[in-house]
């Protein structure tokens, strides 16, 4: 597999391991989440098209999609605590973005972490969605995320808000 590749590696690798009867890519590590859906479009379409699954990283960007930061929960070692040159996630468009992502969780019942977590799993060029956690609590919502469906309506939802705040972190 590859990681942090756009379309064209994708397929110059392919074309490469063709070519010198090399080992044949099948997985791709991009960081992918309802703030950063850059994968989506070409990329996406050759995952699909070669059966390259995607291996999405950071699906709760650096924690932000879990709502902490909005609600000062943070703690000492949080991500962007630990990293704080790592600030593509806290923009104020990534803000906003994740309040409206929040909002839409809560009014069907989700919180903002089985929602961005299940959408990022429903889409048909994942393989594995790479969660992370500090506590057990936290990896047990990870975990339990996976038998979220996400409904139509929230679908509808999330593509209105990624229409009005496009990949506000990529």
């Amino acid at each position: 597999g590859v990681s942090n590749e756009k379309a064209w590696g994708m397929m110059r690798y392919l074309e490469e391991s063709k070519k010198h009867d090399l080992p044949r890519m099948i997985t791709i590590q991009n960081a992918y989440s309802l703030l950063n859906r850059v994968f989506e479009g070409d990329a996406a379409e050759i995952s699909i098209r070669e059966n390259i699954g995607l291996l999405a990283y950071s699906p709760l960007a650096f924690g932000v999609l879990s709502g902490k930061y909005l609600h000062g929960k943070q703690a000492a070692n949080s991500r962007l605590e630990l990293f704080p040159r790592m600030s593509r996630y806290s923009s104020e468009a990534s803000t906003e973005a994740t309040r409206r992502y929040e909002k839409l969780a809560l009014q069907h019942g989700l919180t903002l972490t089985e929602m961005a977590l299940a959408f990022v799993t429903s889409r048909p060029f994942v393989t594995s969605n790479i969660i992370g956690a500090t506590t057990l609590k936290q990896l047990h919502e990870n975990i339990d995320s996976a038998s979220v469906v996400l409904t139509d309506e929230i679908m509808e939802g999330i593509e209105a808000i990624q229409k009005e705040i496009p990949d506000p972190a990529p």
